[in-house]
């Protein structure tokens, strides 16, 4: 195993992890609600009165925050090693286990771990367990 020293960034990882950590206490702190994106995007599919405006409004910072850098840097190229049906099937994939895990990465392993659930540390651990086994797979066995 080597490290690409070229693309190593620990200081912007590191920045990057405060900000979303101080952005999720927040949030629970200010408004008593998980950051979780699978329960704000799925509120939506099922809306409530007067719990419409915050998770629109979340949303928008998520898709809105990359398209403001983007007008002060130059963001990075993405490449995506993978063709339509891949994709499609990966997204379908994940929205089940999301619906499956009663929650997402975000919501289980941000939000859930650092108040010390113990559903969020299974979904964690499961979480990141079939990740490692689908890149062992597809690299090393399907290869």
């Amino acid at each position: 195993m080597t490290i690409d020293w070229t693309h190593f960034t620990p200081w912007t990882a590191l920045a990057g992890g405060l900000l979303i950590g101080l952005a999720a206490s927040a949030f629970v702190l200010l408004n008593g609600r998980i950051a979780g994106i699978s329960g704000i995007l799925g509120g939506l599919l099922r809306p409530a009165r007067g719990d419409i405006s915050w998770r629109v409004a979340f949303l928008a910072g998520l898709i809105g925050a990359p398209l403001l850098y983007g007008l002060f840097r130059s963001l990075p190229a993405a490449r995506i090693d993978a063709g339509a049906g891949t994709l499609i099937a990966a997204g379908l994939l994940v929205g089940l286990g999301t619906r499956y895990g009663s929650g997402c990465t975000s919501g289980h392993g941000v939000c859930g771990l650092s108040r010390l659930s113990p559903r969020s540390l299974i979904a964690t651990t499961a979480f990141m367990l079939a990740g490692f086994v689908t890149v062992f797979v597809v690299r090393h066995l399907a290869a």
